[in-house]
């Protein structure tokens, strides 16, 4: 099914407060399936919208406004849609935009993906945690001043390593060729070098490549890398929000669980494709005409 609305166009509408209604959950392409797992995981009664905006994919190249500005679309097309919460599963969207979106629908439900800096500092035996991420994300005010307090609160030094290129690969589907693998190469050996222990995965692309950035930290010294994915703090956070609005889908209005429709401003197929090899799921995939 293709629909021709403009997520641009449409006009910002309040959040519903039906426990039925769906959760949207978005992200610049097909990374924020990493935390919709989790999420479908947590709350297999809820309705999901999931909006990957892979026409303008990766976000980690674009300046901040442009960020802020897709965002408030995609948000506003979301609640246009019904949600009663939102997920921005994006981390360079999260950085450069989640204050736009709580300021202009100050009653919704908005949940973002915080780089797991917190967990990377307590978990590492060295001190030094290297953190994978989008340029956007590591030269984003929220992230550095994360960074700078928990650097400050703690012996531990973090090493940012903008990953470019990596987020393009994963929307490719490209997990485990070569060029994919020599990439992560380039970007996680240095940090080895440079004694980290514990690698952070500042995008929500990455946990895809998982397998790839284990690999190169082991084959650079590091016999047993700690990886953080923050997915499932976002999706513990999210559950705490509706329980406190008392939004959480009933038990029995989902004897046969919730839905997942799916939405892109690219091909319907690739989102599709990803959706069953990634994660096992069927979903109805609508194509979103880009402006």
């Amino acid at each position: 099914m293709t629909a021709t609305a403009s997520p641009a166009t449409l006009m910002p509408m309040d959040a519903h407060t039906d426990r039925d209604a769906p959760i949207g959950i978005f992200d610049s392409g097909i990374g924020g399936l990493s935390v919709l797992r989790h999420v479908r995981a947590a709350l297999p009664q809820e309705h999901l919208l999931y909006f990957a905006d892979s026409g303008y994919a990766p976000y980690g190249d674009k300046d901040e406004q442009q960020i802020v500005d897709r965002s408030l679309a995609i948000a506003g097309f979301l609640i246009g849609q019904g949600i009663k919460a939102l997920v921005v599963a994006c981390n360079t969207a999260t950085a450069a935009a989640i204050q736009a979106i709580r300021l202009q629908w100050p009653e919704l439900i908005v949940v973002g993906i915080e780089p797991g800096l917190k967990p990377a500092a307590l978990h590492s035996k060295s001190g030094v945690v290297g953190v994978l991420a989008t340029r956007s994300t590591l030269a984003s005010a929220r992230f550095i001043a994360l960074r700078e307090q928990i650097a400050a609160a703690g012996k531990v030094r973090f090493i940012s390593q903008a990953c470019v290129g990596l987020v393009d690969q994963i929307e490719k589907g490209e997990l485990q060729s070569p060029a994919t693998a020599a990439l992560v190469d380039r970007y996680v050996v240095p940090l080895i070098a440079q004694g980290a222990d514990t690698l952070v995965l500042g995008c929500t692309h990455y946990p895809f490549a998982r397998e790839l950035i284990e690999s190169a930290a082991r084959h650079a010294g590091c016999a047993a890398p700690v990886i953080i994915d923050t997915g499932e703090a976002v999706t513990r956070q999210l559950s705490r929000l509706l329980e406190a609005k008392a939004l959480v889908r009933s038990g029995d209005a989902a004897e046969n669980g919730g839905s997942l429709v799916a939405y892109t401003t690219a091909g319907v197929s690739t989102l599709s494709t990803a959706l069953t090899n990634l994660l096992k799921m069927d979903a109805e995939v609508r194509q979103i005409a880009a402006s």
